[in-house]
């Protein structure tokens, strides 16, 4: 039981991030006329993407995961270890605010995402550690450490406190779909009193873009007007602006709720790391079950 939740929250990822590639930083309207509806995974769009090819949302999760395997205690250093192994295979996509972290790193990663804090303005709530968080509700079952490590992994590449906020409430709908609670109330529980709140049952006034606070917003509405996990991730993907990343985190909860075993096979049997993701969630699963 517990596998298959697992496995359908990185399965969940790995899909929403193949179909929303296909339509990043299209609009709508632009969706709908050169697709109609994106319903499979049939890549393309401005990466250029082959069927079931992912991108830097699926990569970075699977760095998280493969840092954690590598070192359950203290996993940090080795996540950033396997970060840069992924940037040195120039990937087809990298977010602004990572790309300069990178860039700026000279061995300590929370001096660079400070110093690109400010280089940027003052600007480091994006959504790329968001997206990449999942993995540490997987592998951990004491709430204090998943939020230790989310906030640290956070902050290696986003200063921004509002950034490390998001992956907490996430890491905590997670933490309560693993132990089998239902996803609305999960959700209302841990939105409670902070930015996510009031937009619960409302269409949010924001676009789908990068900044953490939006995206959020967008995750949240599709997995609460959704019923089935197709329709959660169909439906981001459909939103156009960053599809990929909002369809990627949406689905890695959804995908847990429903479990890996009610994921359509149409899905998963498209995704060319289909074989490294179950790989990956049967040892997060071993680092759990020997906690």
């Amino acid at each position: 039981m517990m596998l298959n939740k697992m496995k359908g929250g990185l399965f969940g990822v790995a899909i929403g991030d193949a179909l929303g590639g296909t339509t990043e930083f299209m609009s709508k309207e632009e969706i709908i006329h050169k697709y109609g509806r994106v319903t499979d995974i049939i890549g393309g769009g401005c990466w250029d993407l082959i069927p079931g090819e992912t991108t830097d949302d699926t990569a970075m999760t699977l760095a998280v995961a493969k840092g954690i395997i590598a070192n359950p205690n203290e996993p940090i250093e080795e996540i950033g270890r396997e970060f840069f192994k992924w940037f040195k295979t120039n990937p087809k996509d990298v977010g602004i605010t990572i790309r300069t972290v990178f860039e700026n790193y000279e061995e300590d990663w929370f001096e660079a995402a400070k110093n690109v804090h400010d280089l940027l303005g003052g600007k480091s709530a994006g959504n790329g550690s968001l997206m990449r968080c999942l993995p540490i509700a997987l592998a951990y079952s004491e709430k204090k450490k998943i939020d230790e490590l989310t906030i640290l992994q956070s902050k290696m590449t986003h200063y921004d406190d509002i950034a490390s906020e998001a992956g907490a409430i996430y890491n905590h709908i997670a933490y309560r779909l693993l132990k089998g609670e239902d996803l609305r109330t999960s959700i209302n529980l841990e939105t409670k009193g902070t930015n996510y709140e009031a937009t619960l049952d409302s269409v949010p006034d924001c676009r789908p873009d990068g900044y953490v606070v939006n995206t959020m917003r967008w995750v949240l509405y599709w997995l609460l007007t959704s019923d089935t996990f197709e329709e959660v991730v169909v439906g981001a993907a459909n939103m156009g602006d960053d599809s990929d990343t909002i369809a990627a985190i949406a689905g890695g909860l959804k995908g847990i709720e429903v479990g890996f075993n009610e994921i359509p096979e149409k899905y998963i049997n498209k995704l060319v790391d289909r074989e490294l993701l179950a790989q990956m969630s049967n040892a997060l699963y071993d680092i759990r079950d020997n906690k």
